[in-house]
């Protein structure tokens, strides 16, 4: 079996397989019998991204290790669970055609895809899509020329090798086949996913109408305690922690903080445990009120603020520990350099965990619900140590107009463009659009451009990740990304740099430096 390893990281690297099969058979191999070192794995199409822990280099001994499992690794076992049975109402707007398609009448079709076993190759593009492949090559379709704006959740669809169930409502380009009721994601299951990368699944034909059945709602939470209130605030505020990592298989990428660092310092000086929830501010200006006392913390991009108390306004040193009285109001200016502060309060704040995080991520849509003017986040009083009242020291953030450079690892799809795209890449400085977000960096320039359009197969995709869609714009991917993409990814940003890449503001440039050249990784001994 011919492998090759890409570079993505100093943790990461991306295994490029043959095919779907030998991709699902080496996957089978490594999580059945896992390699020391190897935290985890994103399988897609042709590739297994391979996550490491801390102190395990993504290098030319991981890869000889993986290559040494790989030849036994020829063929997946059947998969000893029950497949699970999804029930279909086979009415969807593109059946007729995919029957054409396949040369078939449409119950023809229905029959044929009823008929199969499909399994679960890999999960990506929201959490609870599962791509699920089979061994009927009829059902290699290719996608719409126009995506819809909007496939409902429950939505049985078909492209390329795949088959797969929508699980929320969301933009689309796959061939639709019918309805099922079953939610692909529910919080109130435990695990949320219905389907798992190596499950198998056959479709059940239902008659009559169908309507998608709504994930179990969560219980409501309480209303808050006396806590903190927000009286303005120019965007959604967001609570933040460390995040969710390691859950790949259930379709979540880890989230959490854009700028961990920061938060994790604001939470030591409250007293708190590092990775306790705080509030992430993007810019400004904020109002906050508490209605009981309050020691709080800033850090991050916030530099200027103030106390209102009693008519009188009081300036904040943001540089320590502060407290606040019933009734106060607590102003947060907009920062001149970077764009996001944390607020931590002694003792945390009071929010519900999912999946073992309480951070909001905006792509999957889980998580608290952004704080808004009018909402209240109650106070934990859990118990915490002392505050640090030394001034703490910050690392230096970009302003509009401004340049940071940013350190790269050149891959893993480097070699899919011409010498002159990569020189572009790293010898002109990229402007940060006002269109960026937690997902992303939108960046402008002038375009890399690619000899030749091929398509990417969905592969695993890294924070930190610069993709090039085809308007040779790139997008540097951010805490809330997707986990796998279909446009190639051209370089990586170097994690230590991540925390920088996530206060850059609009209006300011980026240049990114790679220390050597794009070159697969080769297996050593």
């Amino acid at each position: 079996m011919t492998l090759r390893f890409l570079p993505v990281g100093p943790r990461t690297l991306l295994v490029e397989l043959p095919d779907l099969d030998a991709t699902l058979a080496l996957f089978d191999a490594l999580s059945a019998d896992p390699l020391p070192g190897i935290a985890e794995l994103v399988p897609a199409a042709r590739t297994l991204l391979v996550r490491t822990t801390p102190g395990q280099a993504a290098d030319g001994g991981l890869a000889a290790a993986i290559a040494a499992v790989a030849p036994g690794a020829t063929a997946r076992a059947a998969h000893p669970a029950e497949a699970v049975e999804i029930p279909v109402v086979y009415d969807g707007e593109d059946l007729a055609e995919v029957a054409a398609h396949l040369g078939m009448s449409v119950a023809e079709t229905v029959r044929a895809h009823g008929a199969a076993t499909w399994q679960v190759a890999f999960t990506g593009f929201a959490p609870g899509f599962a791509y699920m492949t089979c061994e009927d090559a009829r059902f290699d379709l290719p996608r719409r020329a126009t995506p819809r704006p909007r496939i409902p959740a429950g939505a049985v669809a078909l492209a390329g090798r795949f088959c797969g169930v929508y699980p929320k409502a969301s933009p689309g380009g796959w061939q639709l086949i019918g309805t099922t009721p079953v939610p692909m994601w529910d919080l109130g299951r435990d695990p949320p996913a219905l389907l798992h990368p190596g499950g198998r699944v056959r479709f059940v034909e239902q008659r009559g109408a169908v309507h998608a059945m709504p994930a179990a709602p969560l219980p409501a939470p309480a209303a808050p305690a006396l806590g903190l209130r927000v009286l303005a605030t120019a965007f959604p505020i967001l609570i933040q922690d460390a995040g969710r990592p390691g859950q790949a298989s259930d379709g979540i990428s880890a989230s959490g903080a854009m700028d961990l660092p920061s938060l994790r310092r604001a939470n030591d000086r409250a007293g708190n445990p590092p990775d306790t929830p705080a509030l992430e501010i993007t810019l400004g200006p904020v109002r906050l009120a508490v209605d009981a006392p309050a020691t709080l913390v800033l850090d991050g991009a916030a530099e200027r603020a103030e106390i209102e108390a009693g008519g009188a306004r009081i300036p904040v040193d943001v540089a320590r520990p502060f407290a606040l009285d019933p009734g106060d109001v607590l102003v947060i200016a907009p920062p001149a350099r970077g764009m996001r502060s944390y607020l931590a309060v002694r003792g945390g704040f009071d929010v519900p965990r999912l999946l073992g995080s309480a951070s909001r991520d905006t792509l999957a849509e889980i998580g608290p619900e952004p704080l808004g003017p009018g909402a209240t986040i109650g106070l934990a009083r859990n118990p915490a140590g002392a505050v640090d009242p030394d001034p703490a020291p910050r690392p230096a953030l970009a302003a509009p107009g401004e340049v940071v450079v940013l350190p790269v690892t050149l891959g893993p799809r480097s070699d899919w463009f011409p010498q002159a795209a990569l020189d572009l890449l790293l010898s002109q400085d990229w402007e940060v659009t006002p269109q960026s977000s937690r997902v992303g960096i939108r960046l402008a320039g002038q375009p890399l451009v690619r000899d030749d359009a091929r398509e990417l197969p969905s592969e695993g995709t890294e924070r930190g990740a610069i993709q090039v869609p085809h308007s040779g714009q790139p997008v540097l991917f951010l805490a809330d990304h997707p986990l796998t993409g279909g446009y190639p990814v051209i370089a990586t940003v170097l994690p230590h740099a991540l925390p920088l890449a996530g206060q850059i503001p609009p209006g300011a440039r980026i240049r990114f430096a790679a220390d050597r050249p794009f070159s697969p990784i080769e297996p050593t001994p």
